[in-house]
């Protein structure tokens, strides 16, 4: 407890009376040994001003005695300040004993001041406990308290003329202590018959009071749900590693012990340790998706000066918690070894919820392991399809990115525990943790209903677009199809249905397969070849790519404007010169293997006007422009283009949807969160930008489909045509887009033709949706489409879900303090804390009282 301290009367000098009543400030200083706290002087003037007016000290407030001149600061021990604790202010112990010099941190400096402990029978024990500010200071600017001393000290002394008692180590000390009490204090260990030592792992952290907790938050039935139901009482955790957050190879578990023992989020190192040992000369298992260097590199990572290279935590991938005994060091990379005993421990305290088992059996709880949307694009297809969150039902729209958010804001402070023992960085870590859980949840009613404010209107749009999409599909194909997602749904061993069985064609596949046709030739004696590096896939690939290189060229130059600065028409000078270099080297292999090219480029040397035509006007003559003329060409030459041309077609059909994809996610966000002119501006350039992309790739095809016309009537390919239509402007549009506006119409349910680089991916003429495999794209993207409605559907349904538990958890911890209050009633604070848990469950019900009027106009039935 904190006593005041009784009131120093300062010694103050008679007034000087004006002649109407009021008091002057103009004092005979000469006969006065004025010493006091600035507080004190102004009180007095305000005692003796007549008029009643309020006096405003125009000093600083600091601690001085008068010199006859100025204030000359003075500690507030010298002027006979004595601090009595154990009694009310004012009163005076019958039995006081004085402490030893006493220095108080007060945020307006460092002071010394007597201290009398009372000694009285009924005295309690000498505690003084005055560091909130520290605190708050670095949750709020992830300062160190050495900063925070710093600061102190020039509040005290700014001149180094007198500096104060060096008591830095001493406020380390005490703000340590001070964290750890009041863990124990906000879990009720002081209510608890077993005291301290009855503390269990993991029971000071502050919990999730969204997360499912049987008991406290989930219905008496929840365990015998509806099958379709039960992902409702699911645990999303996500499992992260930090490496800013190392330590160094300073001090020991001897010299410097938690004081929590594992009580909070760090697990008992104790037994971390142990297990590790036992694993120390195990090979870390490489990863066989993607190049993931916090795993391949585990064991070849510089632990040089490092006694911890990190930290790895696990946390509720919904609401970004940090889950109690969920966080330990990490010693080589993101180890499994590491990670999987963090996971299995904290999972200890969710053991209702989980049964470990992996292979789906009926009626059993299961675990399902899936990879975080950001980081998802950097693996391999088939885990883009099989770990995606946006696939599987029940995820809802959890990203599983929460480990990262969390990141974002510990890692301020990992300059200053890299210095610290083992035992306060964890003891401090473990209060920054508790720190962010707690603002969590004092921020549960606006986030929670912010989340569903935003998931209603995009669970009604797609649900929509689904319908939509699903009119313009034969009710045979649809019934396929569904079947088949669903069953895939229930059993993942099944054939997936986002997958493509298809080998998707581009033009690196196609040089491949050429390269190893020309290998095969060779090994059976046949070199077809006029040039020792350059074979005749070779030359035509490499002026497929020269084509490329000049269209490029060509655009970039037409957006040089007057303007341009030199920098920029260097660089564009560059590339001209470098191509022109690399088409002449070009043209002259040309010329071995299709010489009649040299009479060509002859004849248009002749009919130019300008003395060197541009680089990127100049004629390539691939067979296809050859046979334009028409002109005999060699057909091996021929057969060579026809397979990269077609490759190319296919790599720009898939870069036009991935573009019209991207368009029309950015056009319907600026539609709904953009706002400003600066904000409009910048996102109709990155628009813009997108639309380049497309136009490029519309360029891209019709120039191959123009080769491939002329190069089919030479090859006698008939059905090509099929598979490759004309690709006119009203075609370039998103799948739900309507012709002429090229915006998505779904008001009013109205029928919206699909464009036909959305249908097929072998053949156009068709109208029938029977087999599976000639429409899988089309299958592909119906359903993507009825994942997206049903993953909106459920977010909107496991909110309102949170919103309910969050109330009940709030309720039960309320009768939980009542109940902590029966065998020790005679501590304090039980009912604060009974107050503060009904106070924010009333104020969350307030907040979420609009919540049947935002859910109930909604007529949107969900997808099946």
């Amino acid at each position: 407890m904190y006593y005041q301290a009784p009131k120093v009367t300062p010694a103050t000098p008679a007034p000087n009376t004006e002649p109407n009543g009021s008091v002057s400030e103009t004092f005979n200083f000469d006969d006065t040994n004025f010493d006091a706290v600035d507080d004190a002087y102004v009180d007095f003037l305000a005692e003796h001003n007549a008029n009643g007016e309020p006096v405003k000290s125009k000093r600083k407030r600091t601690v001085g005695t008068w010199t006859g001149t100025y204030f000359q600061w003075i500690s507030l021990r010298e002027l006979g300040l004595c601090i009595q604790l154990g009694h009310p202010a004012g009163i005076q112990c019958d039995n006081p004993v004085r402490a030893f010099d006493f220095t108080v941190l007060d945020i307006s400096g460092i002071h010394s001041v007597t201290l009398l402990f009372c000694n009285c029978a009924t005295a309690n024990t000498h505690t003084v406990q005055l560091l909130r500010t520290l605190l708050m200071y670095t949750f709020e600017s992830k300062g160190s308290a050495f900063e925070y001393w710093q600061a102190l000290f020039r509040l005290t002394d700014n001149t180094g003329t007198k500096p104060p008692k060096d008591c830095y180590e001493s406020l380390l000390r005490m703000s340590r202590q001070y964290r750890h009490l009041l863990a124990l204090k906000r879990a009720g260990r002081a209510h608890d018959v077993c005291g301290v030592l009855g503390t269990q792992p993991g029971e000071l952290a502050v919990p999730c009071l969204a997360c499912p907790q049987p008991g406290r938050n989930l219905p008496p039935d929840w365990d015998s749900a509806p099958p379709d139901k039960r992902w409702l009482f699911a645990l999303f955790l996500g499992i992260d590693a930090n490496f800013r957050m190392c330590r160094r190879n300073k001090s020991s578990e001897e010299v410097d012990p938690s004081l929590s023992k594992g009580w909070a989020y760090f697990v008992e190192e104790s037994g971390f340790k142990r297990l590790l040992a036992e694993h120390a000369g195990q090979t870390q298992e490489k990863s066989s998706c993607a190049s993931h260097n916090a795993v391949n590199l585990a064991d070849s990572k510089n632990v040089r000066g490092l006694a911890a290279t990190g930290i790895g935590a696990v946390v509720c991938a919904r609401h970004n918690f940090k889950r109690p005994s969920a966080v330990g060091d990490l010693q080589k990379g993101e180890k499994y070894v590491n990670m999987d005993y963090l996971f299995f421990s904290t999972l200890m305290h969710s053991s209702d919820l989980v049964v470990f088992n992996l292979h789906c059996s009926p009626g059993g709880k299961t675990i399902t392991f899936l990879v975080p949307k950001f980081h998802l694009p950097a693996h391999i297809p088939a885990c883009q399809t099989t770990f995606s969150f946006n696939l599987i039902k029940g995820m809802a729209r959890t990203d599983g990115e929460a480990p990262e958010r969390g990141w974002s804001n510990i890692n301020p402070v990992a300059t200053s525990n890299r210095e610290m023992g083992p035992g306060s960085r964890r003891d401090t870590l473990d209060d920054h943790f508790s720190d962010w859980n707690w603002r969590k949840v004092c921020n549960f009613g606006p986030f929670l209903l912010q989340k569903l404010k935003e998931a209603i209107p995009q669970r009604d749009q797609h649900v929509l677009d689904l319908g939509d999409f699903e009119e313009a599909i034969p009710t045979e194909s649809l019934t396929s199809w569904r079947q088949m997602v669903e069953e895939w749904e229930a059993d993942r061993s099944r054939p997936n249905p986002f997958e493509s069985t298809a080998v998707p064609v581009t033009q690196a596949s196609v040089r491949l397969e050429l390269s190893q046709a020309e290998a095969d030739q060779l090994k059976r004696g046949l070199d077809v070849s006029l040039h020792a590096e350059v074979s005749p896939s070779v030359l035509i690939a490499a002026g497929t790519d020269l084509e490329a290189q000049q269209r490029r060229l060509a655009t970039d130059k037409a957006l040089i404007g007057m303007h341009s600065t030199d920098i920029q028409l260097s660089a564009l000078q560059q590339r001209t010169n470098a191509l022109r270099r690399r088409l002449e080297h070009w043209v002259k292999i040309q010329t071995l293997y299709m010489p009649y090219v040299a009479r060509l480029r002859e004849m248009d040397d002749l009919h130019s006007e300008s003395e060197e035509e541009a680089v990127h006007n100049i004629k390539l003559w691939l067979p296809s422009a050859v046979l334009k003329l028409p002109m005999p060409c060699d057909i091996n030459l021929t057969r060579i283009e026809w397979k990269l041309r077609v490759a190319q077609a296919h790599e720009a059909l898939h870069e036009l949807r991935q573009h019209l994809r991207l368009k029309r996610h950015l056009t319907g966000f600026k539609r709904d969160w953009i706002t400003g002119q600066r904000a409009h501006t910048t996102s109709r350039g990155i628009i813009d930008t997108v639309q380049k992309k497309i136009d490029a790739a519309a360029t891209k095809y019709n120039i191959a489909w123009s080769a491939l016309e002329v190069l089919a009537k030479a090859l006698l390919e008939v059905d090509w045509m099929n598979q490759f239509p004309k690709l006119e402007k009203e075609d370039i549009r998103g799948m739900m887009e309507d012709q002429a506006a090229g915006e998505s119409q779904t008001e009013g349910r109205r029928l919206v033709a699909i464009s036909w680089i959305w249908k097929q991916r072998h053949g156009a003429g068709q109208e029938e949706l029977s087999d599976v495999e000639e429409f899988l794209a089309m299958r592909i993207e119906w359903c993507k489409a009825r994942a997206r409605a049903n993953r909106w559907s459920e977010e909107v349904e496991l909110l309102q879900e949170e919103m309910r538990r969050v109330s009940a958890f709030l309720e039960w911890q309320t009768e939980w303090w009542e109940d902590r209050a029966s065998p020790r009633t005679w501590l304090d604070g039980m009912e604060n804390e009974r107050s503060i848990r009904r106070a924010m469950r009333t104020r969350c019900t307030s907040i979420w009282s609009v919540v049947p009027s935002l859910v109930a106009p909604s007529s949107v039935v969900s997808p099946t």
